[in-house]
């Protein structure tokens, strides 16, 4: 590990791209200490402690919720976007053709980021009705018409300038700069809980404090090799004549994750499990006695906690499949391997082979989504297990961070092995 880190110091290119993602991390945090205009920071603190729905969108938003900032609502709009457009990739084929070019990927994320501005508006409005929901009274210490159309043109820029970040850092390929993002806000909440924790702390709960600690590491260990556990499809490649060459039978692997989707699953189902409460808020003063009472209903379910984490498990089960399905087509993998001369020993090429590889697929998916799952609602688990709300350990942050910080580490070795070649 200190080998690679000295060779990205000494390389020049690597080193950059690492102070410019550090720099623009900065300015994140720097902007998540810019509080909203009029905000009444003290009335609404009560409102986010302890509620798990709050918990769940402040990581998403990179912990800029707790500080009442302009970036409150992260890149929460822009992944309800992106998710948005990969459902009608499914359903319209005119989208499908335009996923599979890279000039028709190109005009989708100029479109999801058109999507963003008003999803983000939308949202800022729904956040505040919700804050004023909890804490029970106004959310602004002048509750006029223009500072809450200022607060929501300020959340909706601050989501723009997010995205804007994001993009800079994933254009220097040290990793996704959206998932840098969230990872940055998660760590810099760790202090102040660390903070809390001691400050709470007595003799009485050393047993309860040496638990967590170790289901803490057993957590870390248990996403590291859950998150690198893959399955290698033999391949082998039949005898070609390249020009006047004569190349001889290869053996190689199809490599098989069993955990395909990453982060991504988790992401959005917390988008999807945040998105119902959001659009009830606008409902709940409505003329219509049905319409009110079912806004008022969805709010009172989510607050639920078994409720609120059975739809949490499931929703991060089945985006498992859905994100795998997007991203592994066995059919295009059997075609491409049957094109090049490779085959699966003691599988026909074409379509059985598209057929083996699903059943593997299928298999290892259904490990890979149960392990997200029960990584998703662990503190609900934790905390109904032993009755202390704190000391919880946050599966959903633990698995960002140690996911992201792999991804960053590969890229930037495979940043460092490009050089070397160039070198050669």
């Amino acid at each position: 590990m200190w080998e690679t880190l000295r060779k990205i110091w000494k390389t020049p290119e690597v080193r950059n791209s690492l102070l410019f993602v550090f720099v623009m991390l900065v300015i994140f945090r720097v902007i998540a200490h810019v509080p909203l205009p009029g905000i009444d920071t003290a009335t609404l603190a009560g409102a986010i402690a302890g509620n798990q729905f709050f918990g769940l969108l402040n990581i998403f938003s990179g912990g800029t919720l707790t500080n009442f900032s302009v970036a409150a609502l992260g890149v929460a709009p822009y992944i309800t976007a992106s998710i948005i457009f990969q459902l009608l990739g499914m359903i319209i084929p005119k989208m499908e053709e335009l996923q599979k070019e890279e000039q028709g990927r190109q005009k989708i994320n100029q479109w999801t980021r058109y999507i963003t501005v008003p999803l983000a508006a939308l949202q800022a409005y729904s956040l505040i009705l919700l804050l004023e929901q909890q804490s029970g009274i106004s959310a602004f210490s002048d509750g006029g018409v223009g500072v809450v159309l200022l607060a929501i043109a300020c959340m909706t820029a601050g989501t723009v300038f997010l995205i804007w970040i994001g993009e800079l850092i994933s254009e220097k390929n040290i990793g996704n700069g959206l998932s840098i993002l969230i990872l940055a806000g998660i760590v810099a909440g760790l202090p102040s809980f660390l903070g809390q924790s001691f400050a709470i702390f007595d003799r009485s709960q050393v047993v309860t404090f040496i638990v967590f600690v170790l289901i803490t590491l057993a957590t870390i260990v248990a996403v590291v090799v859950m998150n690198e556990a893959q399955r290698n499809v033999p391949v082998q490649y039949a005898r070609q004549v390249r020009g006047s060459r004569l190349r001889g039978a290869v053996t190689s692997h199809l490599p098989l994750r069993l955990n395909m989707g990453g982060v991504i699953p988790i992401i959005f189902a917390i988008s999807m499990l945040l998105f119902p409460s959001m659009i009830a808020q606008f409902f709940v003063n409505a003329r219509t006695e049905v319409v009110r009472q079912a806004a008022t209903w969805v709010l009172q379910v989510f607050q639920n906690q078994t409720i609120y984490g059975i739809v949490y498990f499931v929703l991060v089960f089945s985006f498992s499949y859905f994100y795998t399905a997007i991203v592994f087509q066995p059919d295009n993998v059997a075609e491409n391997l049957q094109k090049q001369g490779g085959f699966v020993p003691g599988i026909r090429p074409g379509k059985p082979t598209a057929q083996y590889l699903q059943t593997v697929t299928n298999r290892l998916l259904f490990a890979g989504a149960l392990f997200l799952s029960l990584i998703a609602i662990l503190p609900l688990l934790m905390q109904q297990a032993t009755g202390n709300a704190t000391l919880v350990v946050g599966g959903t942050s633990i698995l960002i961070v140690v996911s992201v910080i792999i991804e960053s580490v590969k890229q930037a070795e495979a940043q460092l092995t490009l050089r070397q070649y160039d070198q050669v």
